[in-house]
């Protein structure tokens, strides 16, 4: 599955309203699908790329031996699923899921998000 094939998988999650991927490195979007005027993609994900930045750095001080699976973000009309991608596969990566909670059921959400993850070719 490419990335374009990915983000179409990821919003088609009941109560998707965008998605993208980010390079959690250079903080750049590098594909997004839906959004709107109130959620600007890009903006979201370089915001967001501080939050990994921030989590991979306390889990370091920490000496944790451990990864994130993923961040929720709760809002009240809304869910923000952060998950970075496995660096297995050579990346920096994390999707950017934003849901509308009225309409999301965030237990089968982080379960297709990490389906498209495992099918995601880099």
């Amino acid at each position: 599955m490419n990335i374009d094939e990915m983000l179409r998988e990821a919003m088609a999650v009941e109560g998707a309203v965008g998605v993208s991927l980010v390079d959690y490195d250079s903080g750049m979007t590098l594909g997004a699908q839906g959004g709107n005027a109130l959620l600007d993609l890009e903006t979201a994900g370089a915001g967001n790329t501080e939050v990994v930045r921030a989590k991979l750095r306390t889990i370091a001080a920490l000496q944790l031996d451990d990864a994130i699976e993923d961040i929720l973000i709760t809002l009240s009309k809304q869910y923000h699923i952060i998950r970075p991608l496995a660096e297995d596969k050579g990346t920096r990566m994390f999707l950017y899921l934003v849901l509308d909670r009225s309409r999301a059921n965030l237990a089968l959400a982080r379960l297709h998000l990490r389906r498209v993850e495992q099918a995601l070719i880099v």
